[in-house]
């Protein structure tokens, strides 16, 4: 089974090559692993006390940033590196201010497993959610770095759980420590004999939590609202913004913010086409006088949709027609009700807030129209939506805490 596994990666690195002729996200990845050792001992040199942490992309980094910056304030003394595998997490965040040291993960080869554990000599490494690069747990455990796994998810159709998961399962079996999200999680691990677990929840808890404390001021929001009720629709994809599109055309007691999931030209040029009717606004061309009179303000920024959702009446997550819904929690420690599309079953948030209806799932565009009507027109259905999605944040923070008194136990 190594040998497959070993021969996978290789394949999968050509693929991205030959991929990276015609895909700009597949470029970025192939590039920004150009030279990457070389920069590696360059810019690490001699340090120190290095705490590595590995996110797959921006989501996973978003669920650890809880964790590493909780420890960073506890521990100043070490130095945290941060490694991405998708170019979506790293080109984001390479400037992030929580890190001393971001870099891509080098291919999970044996050779590079082991030629970059050298070099870094982390005191401890944690991986996020679902991170499992085998050559490089079993480096970790060959050298005895203790290696962590936090807010993790685990569902009985994964490889680690059929008969023929036992390769797999003795290479979990190294992990030091694991943190999951869920119960059933945890119960999963148990079957394969995996004690070393706690069911700590979900970190993403606590970081929300945070941003609800905090006041970002978009004084251009409040003049587009004008007096009308806002949508947001975030982390959007086509099918999203056409279902939005189809539903509200006709309607004027609401405005939309549209926050793509990607914001290159040819997206935000698609999305001002197809909402010509409704008077688009790009955010960074708005001003005082041009985004009154917009129906629809679209934002073609990174990295402030989280502040956005304190602004709006609601919002529609994007992604729920894809593969799967993007972050829903950003909105609903604000109190917003959400609203998502069908595809949203491996995210026990959703599946939990569906339940309490402070989070809703539509297919169609009828669907839709009926949960805006009653949000919009049911003040006590709103409230009690609203209501909803604060009190199940603050019931679910804490697993950030939990989580640093086990590692830094083994500092």
């Amino acid at each position: 089974m190594s040998l497959i596994y070993n021969l996978t990666i290789f394949f999968y690195h050509g693929f991205i090559y030959f991929l990276s002729l015609f895909n700009k996200k597949a470029e970025q990845w192939i590039i920004g692993r150009k030279n990457l050792f070389e920069r590696i001992s360059r810019e690490i040199g001699a340090a120190e006390n290095i705490i590595w942490f590995h996110a797959a992309s921006l989501g996973e980094f978003e669920q650890g940033r809880p964790v590493i910056e909780a420890f960073r304030q506890l521990n100043p003394s070490y130095k945290i590196l941060l490694t991405f595998f998708s170019p979506s997490g790293y080109e984001i965040r390479k400037k992030y201010s929580g890190a001393d040291f971001i870099f891509y993960l080098p291919v999970d080869t044996k050779k590079n497993a082991g030629r970059f554990i050298r070099l870094i000599r982390p005191k401890m490494a944690v991986f996020i959610k679902y991170e499992f690069w085998f050559n490089y747990m079993s480096e970790l455990y060959h050298q005895q770095i203790p290696l962590f796994t936090i807010s993790a998810i685990f569902r009985e159709d994964q490889h680690f759980f059929k008969w023929y998961g036992g390769w797999f399962r003795k290479k979990l079996k190294k992990i030091t420590f694991f943190f999951v999200q869920d119960q059933n999680s945890y119960d999963l691990l148990k079957t394969i004999g995996i004690n070393q677990v706690i069911v700590s929840g979900d970190t993403r808890f606590d970081r929300v939590f945070e941003l609800s404390k905090r006041t970002t001021e978009f004084p251009i929001n409040d003049l587009f609202k004008a007096g009308k009720k806002i949508l947001l629709l975030g982390s959007s994809w086509p099918p999203d913004e056409e279902l939005i599109h189809k539903t509200i055309v006709d309607r004027n007691d609401l405005k939309i913010i549209i926050a793509p999931h990607e914001v290159h030209e040819n997206r935000i040029t698609s999305i001002e086409s197809k909402f010509s009717d409704l008077k688009p606004i790009r955010y960074s061309k708005a001003d005082e006088d041009s985004v009154k009179k917009a129906g629809v303000l679209i934002i073609d920024s990174i990295g402030i949709l989280s502040g956005l959702y304190r602004y709006c009446d609601m919002a529609f997550i994007g992604g729920g027609f894809g593969k799967g819904i993007h972050n829903i929690l950003e909105a609903v420690t604000f109190g917003k009700p959400v609203i998502i599309g069908p595809n949203y079953q491996k995210f026990k948030e959703a599946t939990d807030l569906i339940r309490f209806e402070g989070a809703f799932s539509v297919k169609n565009s009828e669907e839709l129209s009926a949960i805006i009507d009653r949000l919009l027109n049911d003040s006590g259905f709103y409230k009690k939506s609203s209501e909803t999605c604060v009190e199940y944040v603050v019931k679910n923070c804490g697993a950030t805490g939990q989580i640093l008194k086990k590692i830094n136990a083994y500092l």
